[in-house]
């Protein structure tokens, strides 16, 4: 597997990560066999840039992947492990529905972080949300000291606005930001975030670069979604916006058959062809989907291919909001 760099202080990663979040926790249909064995194979296949977060649980997802690097013996030193915090864990451990920022409150959630992970520190630490009542500065001062304690290596940011990144990287040093980033969702090329990152030497990290599933062609009707789902609730998957986006949907289908290749590894091929500091982390909890993604690795798009794909597929192609109203609410912009 190709590696690449993020950002400007020596994080190198596989090309393409696995976001480990649909294990436990968002998508339902939990199978922590399955999931082990996911993990392991993507080790096999050099997927080595494993990502996480404490609200995926909440605790839930940490300790399962805990678990499996517990088994790896010195394999464990391949793994480049990312966890995240913000999205505010209350004392019984549920998510509040707040973000928090404080530096008393990160302190404690890397402590548990690396207990439930069972390591020392962890390669990169997200700042998951940006929390609008904490000066970003105080935020970021306090994850520089964490730097210097050695218990994370590398910091970056989740959803955050440009000025945001700015003035973050400015308090303590950035090598990744993590934003939404598919051919549905390009935001980020119209808002300024990857511009930012570009001028200021990060690393850029897509996560749902296959649309949430819907860029796999698997997903037609709203019922097609496990219960439990919460892309039931998503926009993008229901009503009128759902039949707007299958009809793009069906002509990047057409693209993906013309080259030979699934729909899947044509959204991932197009997105790692977006620039080598670019790094996605597709999510899945099967075998069979990782290595369908890891096939993209070994796509390459012609010019006239990429052409063909932003004609059916420009910034803001996508209808409805990524995002319930509720978690819209949460992001920096």
């Amino acid at each position: 597997m190709e590696q690449r760099h993020l950002g400007g202080q020596g994080l190198r990663v596989s090309a393409l990560g696995l976001g480990c979040m649909g294990m436990t926790f968002a998508y339902g249909g939990q199978d922590d066999t399955e999931s082990r064995a996911t993990i392991e194979r993507a080790i096999d296949l050099g997927v080595t840039f494993l990502d996480t977060a404490d609200m995926y649980g909440p605790h839930t997802n940490e300790e399962l992947l805990g678990s499996v690097l517990a088994g790896l013996g010195p394999r464990r030193d391949e793994v480049v492990l990312a966890t995240k915090f913000g999205n505010e864990i209350g004392p019984d451990g549920q998510g509040t529905g707040r973000v928090n920022g404080r530096p008393d409150y990160l302190r404690g959630q890397i402590d548990g972080s690396l207990q439930r992970l069972g390591v020392d520190h962890v390669d990169l630490y997200y700042q998951h949300r940006v929390d609008p009542d904490v000066p970003i500065e105080e935020t970021w001062g306090a994850l520089g000291e964490l730097v210097t304690a050695g218990k994370v290596r590398h910091l970056g940011i989740s959803e955050a606005a440009p000025d945001t990144i700015r003035r973050a990287h400015a308090t303590a040093p950035m090598s990744a930001v993590q934003t939404e980033y598919s051919l549905f969702t390009r935001d980020v090329e119209d808002n300024g975030v990857l511009a930012t990152c570009r001028e200021l030497g990060i690393g850029f990290v897509p996560y749902s670069p296959i649309g949430r599933g819907f860029l796999s062609g698997t997903i037609r009707r709203t019922e097609d979604l496990p219960e439990g789902d919460w892309r039931r609730n998503s926009p993008r998957f229901r009503g009128e916006a759902l039949q707007a986006n299958l009809r793009v949907l069906d002509e990047v289908n057409s693209l993906a058959e013309r080259k030979g290749v699934t729909p899947t590894q044509l959204a991932l091929a197009w997105v790692l062809a977006q620039g080598d500091d670019v790094v996605p982390i597709p999510g899945t909890k099967r075998r069979t989907y990782l290595e369908e993604n890891v096939g993209a690795a070994d796509v390459t798009l012609s010019t006239e291919e990429l052409a063909a794909i932003e004609e059916v597929a420009p910034v803001g192609v996508a209808a409805g909001e990524r995002y319930p109203a509720a978690a819209m609410r949460t992001l920096n912009h």
